[in-house]
């Protein structure tokens, strides 16, 4: 079988391509040029957490394979920068990595892949695909290794994607994969793994805030600091510079802990309280994937997650006006934050989810 393998450098995607080249596959590597870097503060490209070419293409090499850098930096930035940047001027916490797998990794590469006569694009993450013959549909699984599980980021992939790719570590444990990829002498098996947006390259302070305002300055627009009765307590500097949940960085001086718990855009106003105004027992989803289901007729008991590192707690998920979901939760959640994911689980198989409206 023909496969192009999405190389990214690093230990997962390394001991991918190996584990297929093993099983007699044709391969080729391909690594996205996605962000020009910094070159002010001497970061380049490549050096980002999901761009390092130079280590991928070391590991073709000894795997080896074929390998090319492509550049889509114009595509990426008006895919993911660019609505980065319009989420966060709107009042809502967007989450890049979601919409870069959407779009990008399993959107343009798969095309990518397919222009090569690849039959299939597989890549380093930790999840499972499968087949329902008796519903028809490609299924996505948590991966094995619960601790490194990435289906939340994976949720938004379509049924035509799912069938075109494989995840062949999502039933390992991330020790095993490492010790792979040591008995093989692939490069990037000791690399630091990295959690920062891999456009914000200012990742020491992961300043996104700083690159908005340098990207837009508009996004600098002075408003007031209210409270939950609406008492003007302060200044802010932008709506975009604050999430749901932030304590710190406020400049407010106030006899208690307060917390943004809720962003109004269009008074370009930050609301401010006291920590228990941060929980939620429901919220609306739009913009929905379902994969284990066509659609959701009528309400449905199951595990959801509000960010990737929340555990999936119990809800109840029901139809709402427009295609949209309402989620019910049994317990009341933290910091339920406009523009974030919520993921819908039924134990390992992820039902889909959609973005919080």
């Amino acid at each position: 079988m023909k496969i192009v393998i999405g190389m990214s450098g690093g230990v997962d995607s390394s001991v991918t391509a190996a584990l297929l080249k093993k099983e007699g596959h044709e391969l080729h590597g391909i690594t996205l040029q996605l962000w020009r870097g910094d070159p002010k503060r001497g970061i380049e490209w490549y050096e980002r957490a999901c761009c390092k070419a130079d280590v991928a293409r070391e590991a073709a090499q000894k795997i080896g394979i074929p390998f090319t850098v492509i550049n889509i930096q114009e595509e990426f930035e008006k895919e993911i920068i660019d609505d980065f940047c319009k989420e966060y001027l709107s009042g809502r916490t967007p989450n890049p990595c979601i919409r870069c797998n959407e779009k990008i990794k399993f959107g343009l590469l798969l095309k990518k892949a397919r222009e090569l006569g690849a039959e299939r694009l597989a890549t380093g993450h930790y999840a499972r695909t499968d087949f329902n013959p008796a519903i028809n549909r490609y299924i996505l699984k948590k991966g094995i290794d619960s601790k490194k599980d990435q289906s939340y980021f994976l949720y938004r992939l379509n049924q035509e994607q799912l069938g075109s790719v494989i995840f062949p570590i999502g039933g390992l444990k991330k020790e095993r994969v490492i010790e792979i990829a040591k008995e093989m002498g692939l490069p990037g098996a000791e690399g630091k793994e990295s959690q920062e947006i891999c456009f914000v390259t200012d990742a020491e302070e992961e300043d996104y805030r700083g690159f908005l305002e340098e990207r837009m300055p508009e996004a600098k627009k002075t408003g007031e600091f209210v409270d939950t009765t609406g008492k003007v307590i302060g200044r802010h500097e932008g709506i975009a510079f604050y999430t749901i949940g932030q304590r710190r960085g406020l400049g407010i001086s106030s006899s208690k802990r307060l917390y943004v718990v809720d962003i109004d855009a269009k008074s370009n106003r930050v609301i401010l309280g006291d920590e228990d105004e941060l929980f939620k027992d429901e919220l609306i989803a739009e913009d929905i994937n379902l994969i284990a289901i066509e659609r959701l007729a009528a309400p449905m008991d199951v595990f959801a997650k509000i960010r990737y590192r929340n555990p999936a707690v119990p809800a109840e998920i029901k139809p709402y006006d427009e295609g949209k979901i309402k989620v019910k939760f049994k317990e009341p959640q933290r910091a339920i934050a406009k523009g974030q994911s919520v993921v819908f689980y039924d134990n390992d198989i992820v039902i889909g989810g959609g973005i919080i409206s």
